[in-house]
């Protein structure tokens, strides 16, 4: 198991894991920080806080949601300094496939929701997580998830001026 491997001290199976990681992270980071430059000095980030203390992850099994958590911290930290000094950059990546908003609509909806709700959103609707990987990822219950996830749902439809209907519902 590559997880093992890399809490021995394995600096290839940590590489491994990373690859595995980078293109689903990558979406994360850029959906809160809406810049290449910054997603991927948060994608750098993340793996060094990683590698340093992958010792302390107990259970291999969770290191999807290990990561996970790192980068949504670092992210989370970067976004309040940057809301102190730079504009975000709303251009579209290029270079990682898969769903991404394709308009500057949404990305200033998603900034306007609380920290909390945006990462729901994000988690749940953009990068396709189950609750219960969620509920796990944040440490609260399924229940609280689901109607978290759908109440940050329904304000970003609110602020989108759109109807559940324009949705298919959700």
């Amino acid at each position: 198991m590559l997880v093992r491997a890399a809490r021995n001290g394995d600096d290839q199976a940590f590489t491994r894991l990373m690859e595995e990681e980078k293109a689903r992270l990558y979406r994360i980071a850029y959906a809160y920080l809406h810049s290449r430059p910054d997603a991927l000095d948060a994608l750098q980030e993340t793996a060094f806080r990683a590698f340093r203390s992958i010792r302390k992850l107990h259970d291999h099994a969770l290191f999807s949601t290990w990561i996970t958590r790192i980068l949504l911290n670092y992210c989370a930290d970067e976004r309040k300094r940057q809301k102190r000094t730079v504009p975000p950059d709303y251009a579209a990546p290029t270079e990682v496939s898969g769903p991404q908003p394709d308009n500057l609509d949404l990305y200033m909806a998603l900034d306007s929701l609380q920290p909390s709700e945006k990462q729901l959103v994000i988690l749940k609707y953009m990068e396709d997580w189950t609750y219960p990987q969620i509920a796990a990822l944040l440490q609260m219950p399924e229940s609280t998830v689901k109607t978290r996830a759908r109440k940050a749902l329904d304000q970003l439809k609110s602020i989108l001026g759109r109807e559940d209907k324009a949705y298919g519902g959700a």
